[in-house]
């Protein structure tokens, strides 16, 4: 034993106590499980109630708190980014990026939540332009999922470093987690909701309120499968069902592709519509590579006519092709014709992932936004109560308006003044009657 060694002694025994004996087995056991928690409530699955994620929670939020509405001023995204990274989100800014793009992508999202001004992406899969060149604000539907945040409607908590506060769900006036769907992988599970129709959701969770009775059948009726961004055609009323019923099941989905004559005489495939997250770009070249090796033939050319915010794909037909055989083996053989599998897993209470039909997504919406109205008008009742007892107080001082004035010249300085007032006409303390008509609006943060 050195010098060196004999100087830690001391220090060793006195932290000795402090040492616990644990196999690696349950530390590791105890650590995988925390993180796995983490992941699954905090990151990567979508909270039944606004069908968010926290990222996704989070850039609304700050959108909302810097007055980025739909009627407003497009914002430089960096400076949206750089919010929500500061103050709400500890991980990386391309993450934060990355999901308001796709909210911004309307063949991403059903309904957008970020209306995007610049390049944000396309349906060849050409990657987004960077932050800084970028500008966002928020559309209509972002701002009904936030409508009434400022009137305490949920509950808020601290964020990342107890700096700020932020809302724990939003007050979600749409039922977004089935308008917009979402796609999530955690640790040991993962979500995948389509995307519905919002005047079907809408007829459906009235149906709900209307008769508590319901059944998955009755809300079919208004909800006839999913409704997706790109279109396409959905087959399998029973996978449908199914999938409803269990939140688990798989659908087929087919893009729409008509056989049309040309002015040359010859027969042509054009496809108008794709299958949800199909790359355009990548089935073009699946469909060139399938004739290159000659294990489709019939086809004499193929070219993309997409123009902005539609899809046209031309396959010129050789003369003696054969349309509806040809066609029949693009759905076999390309993305043209693809499966969508629905694992419809959502947080339940913001901590329980639990996997949900139809039915249980549209009851637990309706169970928030009833705890949301109640605490609306909570609030705007003890604000109404503010006000009419501001108000008693005036038309007391009004109807006696020459004993007032008498009272406060009769006073020396305005806390006599004040004091003289409460006990002549029985008025509650002059702050707490006059605050709250001069106080402006509680913060959200």
């Amino acid at each position: 034993m050195d010098d060196r060694t004999k100087g830690l002694l001391p220090s060793i025994e006195k932290h000795s106590k402090t040492v616990l004996d644990r196999s690696v087995e349950n530390e590791m056991e105890t650590s995988y499980l925390q993180y796995s928690m983490s992941v699954i409530v905090a990151r990567a699955l979508p909270d039944v109630r606004d069908g968010l994620k926290p990222v996704h929670r989070r850039i609304l939020y700050v959108m909302d708190k810097n007055g980025l509405g739909a009627g407003s001023k497009h914002t430089k995204s960096a400076q949206i980014v750089g919010d929500v990274m500061g103050k709400y989100h500890p991980h990386g800014d391309t993450a934060i990026y990355d999901a308001m793009v796709r909210l911004a992508q309307p063949f991403s999202t059903r309904y957008p939540l970020v209306d995007g001004q610049g390049n944000f992406g396309s349906m060849d899969g050409d990657p987004p332009a960077a932050y800084r060149y970028t500008e966002a604000r928020m559309t209509k539907a972002s701002e009904a999922l936030l409508e009434d945040i400022d009137k305490e409607t949920v509950p808020f908590r601290d964020n990342f470093d107890g700096s700020q506060q932020e809302p724990e769900v939003l007050p979600a006036k749409i039922p977004n987690l089935l308008l917009n769907g979402q796609v999530g992988i955690a640790v040991g599970m993962a979500t995948n909701i389509p995307p519905h129709n919002l005047s079907e959701l809408v007829d459906a969770t009235i149906e709900q309120i209307d008769n508590p009775e319901a059944t998955l059948d009755d809300l079919m009726k208004h909800v006839k499968g999913p409704d997706f961004p790109t279109g396409a055609v959905v087959y399998g009323k029973e996978s449908i069902r199914s999938a409803f019923a269990t939140g688990r099941g798989g659908v087929v989905v087919r893009g729409v592709a008509d056989i049309e004559e040309s002015s040359k005489g010859r027969h042509q495939i054009i496809i108008s519509e794709i299958p949800y997250a199909v790359n355009k770009a990548g089935l073009v070249e699946k469909i060139a590579d399938l004739v290159r090796e000659k294990k489709i033939s019939g086809i004499s050319d193929i070219r993309d006519e997409s123009s902005r915010g539609s899809v046209r794909i031309v396959m010129d037909l050789k003369k003696d092709a054969y349309p509806k055989k040809l066609l029949n083996q693009l759905y076999k053989l390309t993305p043209l014709q693809t499966a969508f599998h629905y694992n419809m897993l959502a947080l339940v209470d913001g901590i329980q992932p639990r996997v949900l039909g139809l039915q249980d997504i549209i009851n637990e919406h309706i169970k928030h936004r009833q705890v949301v109205v109640r605490r609306r008008t909570e609030f705007e009742l003890k604000k109404a109560q503010e006000r009419a007892h501001v108000l008693e107080g005036l038309k007391i001082a009004l109807d006696h308006i020459d004993e007032v004035i008498k009272t406060i010249r009769a006073s020396q300085t305005q806390e006599e003044a004040e004091a003289n007032l409460i006990t002549a006409f029985k008025l509650s303390h002059l702050i707490d009657a006059v605050a709250p008509l001069d106080r402006p609006a509680a913060p959200r943060s």
